[in-house]
């Protein structure tokens, strides 16, 4: 059978403000053309379907038009999972209508094994789902110690036990698969993730991956990577866009599984063509990125600008830039000459022009004005109040 693995969506996110559902609308609908052209029989989605606990309607709208295009009125199954993201209840609370239609929303860890007959194949596939356990959603304390190695180790055992108990349900006649949305030590993270726990006491070691699935289906990471000393075939597949500079040049894709019983999956990454690159563009003079803008390079992309100075950015560069390119996020001045000598002299000024100094690099040119002055000024006041009254 095939199988076709996905995961943190993060409908409904924006970059710096900037909606991004129209580039999310674009991943959906190539979702769904993915998943015909592969004549794929099943999709994994491991958590993370949006980007925070309460997400826009529109985002939701977009969620349940692609699950029922995904099913093709139940001839594809499709099974989801909450990630750290979602609202366990919120994701779950269709499930007597989603059923009908093929569709398995899962909000809180169970013990309950899905299983689906394949019809193509005349297989029957097995799948072991554990939405993002954490404490809360688990309604249990791990460990009554608050030391965060204690905690990690606590964690660990109990999605290893879980994982083996699950595994007691599987069958060599049949396709047996695990998905979950954790943190795997030793993967790849990148900043655009957010979790809670990232690298903490909520992290599980490969090996607690449940060696008896022939293949583990993973979300978390915006990364896509295999598992390494994972006992089986385990991978995330990453998100389908980049959400953050820190992704910059990633290629996006989604995983494709084939498996049959009693044997070793093969997996096939498919890239993906959709949403605006992200750029990382550093210049050389503000001269350059004019030169830059009339060339139409990186046109269609997000973009982090940084621009080498020696003096701050005119406020009439910064309007020209942003209109001439709406895509730009952030214009960071780089100043080439803040040499430690300039700084000790600087140190040297009063207290009112080393802030305004401050207040116009950190802005691009931007100069105080008198209530902003004033407030500064007080807070200065209050601090060495406080600081001779300590003394």
């Amino acid at each position: 059978m095939r199988l076709l693995h996905t995961a943190d969506w993060h409908l409904g996110r924006t970059l710096e403000g900037r909606s991004r559902l129209e580039e999310q609308q674009q991943f959906l609908d190539e979702l769904v053309s993915i998943a015909e052209e592969e004549k794929v029989d099943a999709v994994i989605m491991a958590g993370d379907v949006f980007d925070t606990v309460n997400p826009p309607a529109a985002a939701e709208q977009m969620f349940y038009d692609t699950m029922a295009r995904l099913s093709d009125k139940g001839k594809r199954h499709v099974i989801a999972i909450a990630g750290n993201h979602d609202h366990p209840d919120r994701l779950s609370a269709s499930s007597p209508l989603a059923g009908n239609l093929g569709i398995t929303l899962v909000g809180l860890p169970g013990t309950e094994m899905y299983s689906y007959g394949i019809k193509r194949t005349q297989e029957k596939l097995n799948v072991c789902a554990l939405p993002y356990p954490s404490e809360s959603r688990l309604r249990e304390m791990l460990s009554d110690s608050g030391e965060e190695l204690q905690l990690r180790n606590e964690y660990d055992s109990w999605v290893g036990k879980y994982f083996q108990m699950m595994s007691g349900h599987f069958s060599p006649e049949c396709v047996n698969i695990a998905m979950s949305h954790l943190y795997v030590a030793g993967s790849n993270e990148s900043d655009s993730e957010r979790p809670v726990h990232i690298g903490g006491a909520y992290t599980v070691a490969a090996e607690t991956l449940p060696e008896a699935a022939q293949y583990v289906a993973l979300g978390h990471l915006h990364r896509p990577q295999n598992v390494k000393r994972a006992k089986t075939a385990a991978r995330y597949s990453g998100s389908p866009l980049s959400y953050s500079f820190s992704e910059a040049g990633h290629t996006k894709s989604v995983t494709i599984v084939d498996v049959e019983p009693g044997k070793a999956a093969e997996i096939k990454e498919i890239p993906l063509t959709c949403g605006k690159p992200l750029v990382v563009y550093q210049a050389k003079g503000v001269a350059e990125v004019y030169r830059w803008l009339e060339e139409g390079l990186n046109s269609s992309a997000w973009v982090d600008l940084s621009i080498s100075v020696q003096d701050s950015i005119a406020m009439e560069d910064i309007q020209y830039i942003r209109k001439a390119h709406k895509g730009i996020i952030h214009i960071k001045p780089i100043f080439e000459n803040s040499t430690s000598q300039e700084m000790t002299v600087q140190k040297k000024l009063p207290i009112d022009e080393l802030f305004s100094k401050f207040y116009e690099r950190q802005t691009g040119g931007g100069i105080p004005d008198e209530k902003v002055m004033s407030l500064f000024l007080e807070l200065i006041s209050d601090e060495e109040e406080e600081r001779s009254a300590a003394e």
